[in-house]
This record gives structure tokens, C-alpha cells and sequence, in this order.
């Protein structure tokens, strides 16, 4: 199997090149990722816990999906592409906002992303990957937050980022 090749950019999100993801992660460079976070029609988030054969942040709770763009993929597009290869499912997406982060992790990888928070609407029960997602539940935006602060070891490093970020932008409307 060919290993997947992420986007390498920089800080103004401009293309300059492609590597494979692992070699991406292995030394910290700068790459397009994008997150997505579906809501139902009470507010609630959809949440995934990672599957645990994940090689980071096994079992750990995040956003609805995330993943990296493929070479001449739009975001919205690499948005739709993943969130039916994880979630089983596919809704309408709209870009939010973007911004860069760096997160180390304990197995020596690290996220360096050029991040892209795209939201949609979702009303039924994903349809889950095994491989890729081993739980999801339904949570309101201020349980996720206080549950965040009481146990943050149970969240994904880049889910604490964009939360912290995407929390204000959400709670606008």
C-alpha cells in the first residue's frame, strides 16, 4: 500500500510541496489538515473517540472527524471524503476559520498543521469505521468544555486547541 502524502504549506497556506505523512509528522513540518465538528438540531457536537489501534491519541475523545487534504483536493472536499470514510455518513460543510498549531506527542510525532474548522448538520447515527473510530456520543458545546476542564487527558491535543478557539466562534450565533 502507498503510504498517504500530505500537503506541505506555508504560513500563508501556498502549496510547496508533498510527504508522506508519517515522514510529515516524524519531523514537525508544516502541513494542511482540516477538522470537522457536526451538530444536530439541539446544538449538540458529535464527538469520535480515535480507535485504539490509532498510531497517536489512541482512544482519546476529538472533534467529529479530522484528516489531511490529498494533493488537489479542496477542503471541503477532503471534509466530505473523510467524514463518510470515518463517520459513515455526508453532510453539507462550510469553512469557518483556519489557523496553525504544533502539538507534541509522547511517541516522538508531532502535528504541525495548517488547520481548517469546517461545520455541518447532522441529525441520525453515524455509521462508524472500526479502524478509524472506536466510540461517538452526542454532547452540548458546554458539557464538552467542563468535562474538557475536569479531564483533559481524555481529549486529543489538537481537539483542546481548536476547542479553546472554536468555542467563542461557535457560541457567537
Amino acid at each position: 500500500m502507498i503510504e498517504e502524502k500530505v500537503v506541505l504549506v506555508n504560513e500563508k497556506d501556498e502549496q510547496i510541496g508533498l510527504m508522506p505523512k508519517m515522514e510529515a509528522h516524524e519531523k514537525a513540518v508544516l502541513h494542511r489538515a482540516f477538522s470537522v465538528f457536526i451538530f444536530n438540531d439541539k446544538n449538540e457536537l458529535m464527538l469520535q473517540q480515535r480507535a485504539l489501534t490509532k498510531y497517536h491519541s489512541p482512544g482519546l475523545w476529538t472533534n467529529t472527524c479530522c484528516s489531511h487534504q490529498r494533493d488537489g483536493e479542496s477542503n471541503l472536499q477532503a471534509g466530505k471524503r473523510r467524514l463518510q470514510e470515518e463517520m459513515g455518513f455526508v453532510a453539507e460543510l462550510k469553512e469557518t476559520t483556519s489557523f496553525i498549531y504544533k502539538a507534541p506527542f509522547d511517541n516522538g510525532l508531532t502535528e504541525h498543521e495548517f488547520d481548517h474548522i469546517m461545520v455541518g448538520h447532522y441529525n441520525d447515527a453515524p455509521v462508524i469505521n472500526p479502524d478509524e473510530v472506536e466510540s461517538w456520543k452526542w454532547m452540548l458545546v458546554e458539557d464538552v468544555k467542563v468535562d474538557m476542564a475536569k479531564h483533559p487527558e481524555e481529549y486529543t491535543e489538537w481537539f483542546k486547541i481548536i476547542f479553546e478557539k472554536f468555542y467563542e466562534h461557535i457560541n457567537i450565533a
